[in-house]
């Protein structure tokens, strides 16, 4: 009896012919776009229930698809592959903008993702920044976990050798310095979980605390238990690139490491400055 799971799904779910080229869907591309999707419909279940105008989520969706696009496809070529930045130029800026859903970093999206809402908010009638986040968070809760399932199919982002009876023999891997296949840490399948328990966390909040509890506490608590739980399960991860070999911390624990500050200081920002946003003060502002 085995005591591990083979894992051989191919990444692409179907291909189309369009003139004459095939096109391939991949599960990746799929559940990426399908983030953004479902992002919207709960945005819109949240602006309806506070009451705020449900038309400024389509320009707050832009907002939204832009900054974690660019963020994090810029973050992942700046943290992981800066080398080519000196060497190529040329080359690291042409595969900087090809295949826009390969080779992101959350890090990157995250950073985007607060300056796009800061922009969004400072326009007329918009509701302010840490309000707009305390929901935003909720949305990619889910999303991530739709992102790290892609990972799963893509046979991507996955750990380090285990006997644990649920690890994953990833058949499709093609890094020859992994060979031979052993069982690995399912590590897209662990922060997948831990995103869905966010998203139940964070969604409990809202709706049965919001109404007292200070606007940008949702925001500090996912900030601050998703990265710390990023940081926790790096430690499970093969390395993504080879200058993370023989590190203490692997790069994507030293870029949490501020995330999880700044969750802080939001946390500690709202509880003693920060009033609560009601709904009556964004009746007042649309």
């Amino acid at each position: 009896m085995l005591n591990y799971i083979v894992w051989d799904i191919a990444p692409d779910l179907i291909t189309i012919d369009l003139f004459g080229a095939s096109l391939p869907i991949q599960w990746y591309s799929l559940l990426f776009a399908s983030s953004f999707l479902i992002g919207q419909m709960i945005l819109t279940y949240f602006f309806r229930t506070d009451s705020i105008e449900v038309t400024q989520i389509e320009s707050l969706l832009l907002y939204m698809v832009i900054a974690t696009v660019i963020g994090a496809r810029l973050g992942h070529y700046l943290f992981y592959e800066w080398e080519l930045l000196f060497s190529d130029p040329q080359e690291w800026l042409l595969s900087m903008i090809h295949i826009p859903f390969r080779g992101l970093a959350s890090h990157g999206a995250t950073l985007a993702i607060l300056i796009a809402l800061y922009l969004y908010s400072r326009k007329r009638d918009n509701p302010p920044f840490l309000w707009l986040a305390d929901r935003i968070v909720i949305a990619a809760a889910l999303g991530g976990a739709l992102i790290r399932l892609g990972n799963l199919f893509n046979s991507e982002i996955y750990g380090t050798p285990t006997n644990l009876p649920w690890g994953f023999v990833f058949v499709r891997e093609t890094d020859i310095s992994l060979l031979p296949l052993v069982p690995r840490h399912p590590t897209q399948l662990y922060e997948a979980f831990f995103c869905l328990f966010l998203f139940a966390l964070t969604f409990y909040l809202w709706k049965q605390k919001r109404h007292i509890l200070p606007t940008g506490i949702i925001t500090g608590i996912f900030m601050i238990l998703l990265f710390s739980f990023r940081f926790m399960v790096e430690f499970l991860k093969t390395p993504q690139e080879g200058f993370e070999n023989g590190m203490l911390l692997n790069m994507g624990q030293w870029l949490s490491l501020p995330v999880i500050l700044t969750g802080f200081f939001i946390l500690f920002y709202a509880a003693k400055i920060q009033p609560n946003y009601t709904v009556n003060q964004a009746n007042t502002a649309n």
